[in-house]
């Protein structure tokens, strides 16, 4: 069976970061995504072998020059035939080329516009460069990570990049599909990664606001503060991970780890959450990485082993669950998630630049003569 997309076709302006990833979680569950590429990009010199840019799978490319009047027509030409577009430009870019969602949407009035940004389309700082730590900045995240005497950490480009950016456009833009089924009109999906990753800190403002989250970092149950929820080092060097919030998996760890018959400070005193955590840091690097897998996987502590990227996909865990793939010799993350009748699945590998302009654009309504001279002016490659 297909993926639960199928059927649904999205032009994609090819970008990096969010919008390519928004663009692999759409074409993992069956949609038809067309990357429109650069045609700078499609002459580069081709390196040899597989195009391991992950974030680019499961589509075809074509190269157009968006400065080129005839360009722009062949971009209008797909928006008429799609039922999404997906652009990360700064805002007024898309405009300026002659592609903004007036135009698109005055040409295909059930077309869902889908805008990635860091910013946002409007604000003080919409117009001005940045990257995901900038944005998480902003929304409090990432003064909420880290330990309190160094400066807060990059949690990878995770939090602002793909959790607040592409996962939320993608998210959008299949509600919007679902809307349109009902009202039969597209719109435009404005996901900027400053309200995606304040959205994903909701719990933490609201425990703010309770009362019971404090404004240190390492000071919470939930960032490193607390004894129970933190990684520890182990006897080699390794680091091993411990979850243990409810009180039943609580007493397991101290069960397991020899201090169940201990005279302790309750769970939940944050004064003693220092001294234990020392306690905690000494018993772990009694023993190896391995040896507390033995002791420790699989029961109620809630623990996990600290991985690495060359040894997490060959867990036994992930490894029944299929979670990373092999496509095409390259072993990668699947798709996720999953679907009881219609499961998502890689197509292929990511394209070159221009790799399939001509099959693709055929596949879209032109005809050979209009791709001759669409080549012959430069408008494509």
């Amino acid at each position: 069976m297909a993926g639960p997309l199928e059927g649904i076709r999205i032009v994609e302006i090819a970008g990096i970061g969010p919008g390519p990833f928004c663009g692999m979680l759409l074409a993992d569950l069956g949609a038809e995504v067309l990357r429109v590429d650069r045609t700078e990009a499609a002459r580069q010199p081709r390196r040899p072998g597989p195009n391991l840019d992950f974030l680019a799978r499961g589509r075809h490319s074509v190269a157009v020059d968006l400065k080129h009047p005839r360009g722009v027509e062949v971009v209008l030409r797909l928006v008429d035939r799609a039922d999404a577009l997906i652009e990360g430009f700064r805002p007024g870019v898309m405009e300026r080329l002659g592609l903004g969602p007036d135009v698109c949407l005055g040409r295909n009035p059930r077309l869902v516009y889908g805008r990635m940004t860091g910013w946002g389309q409007d604000g003080p700082l919409a117009k001005a460069a940045g990257h995901d730590l900038n944005y998480i900045a902003l929304t409090g995240a990432l003064h909420a990570i880290g330990r309190p005497d160094s400066p807060p950490p990059p949690p990878l480009n995770l939090v602002g990049d793909f959790g607040g950016g592409g996962l939320l456009l993608a998210y959008g833009i299949v509600c919007a599909l679902l809307e349109r089924a009902r009202s039969g009109q597209g719109q435009v999906v404005d996901a900027a990664m400053v309200d995606g990753a304040s959205t994903l800190m909701a719990i933490i403002y609201g425990a703010h606001k309770a009362g019971w989250w404090q404004d240190q970092r390492m000071s919470n149950m939930l960032d490193g503060g607390a004894h129970f929820y933190d990684s520890y080092e182990t006897k080699d060097g390794k680091y091993v991970s411990i979850g243990s919030i409810e009180p039943q998996f609580y007493r397991e760890l101290l069960e397991k780890i020899g201090l169940a018959g201990e005279e302790l400070p309750h769970q939940m005193d944050r004064s003693a959450w220092p001294k234990l955590k020392e306690r905690f840091a000494a018993i772990f690097k009694t023993r190896t990485r391995d040896e507390w897998c033995d002791l420790l996987e699989g029961s109620d502590v809630c623990f996990a082993p600290v991985l690495s990227l060359a040894e997490a996909p060959e867990h036994p865990h992930l490894r029944a669950r299929g979670t990373f793939v092999d496509v095409e010799g390259a072993q990668q993350p699947g798709p996720a998630p999953r679907f009881s009748r219609t499961p998502g699945r890689i197509e292929r590998l990511g394209p070159q630049p221009g790799e399939h302009t001509s099959e693709s654009l055929a596949a879209w309504g032109f005809a050979a003569d209009d791709l001759t001279e669409l080549r012959e002016a430069g408008a494509i490659a």
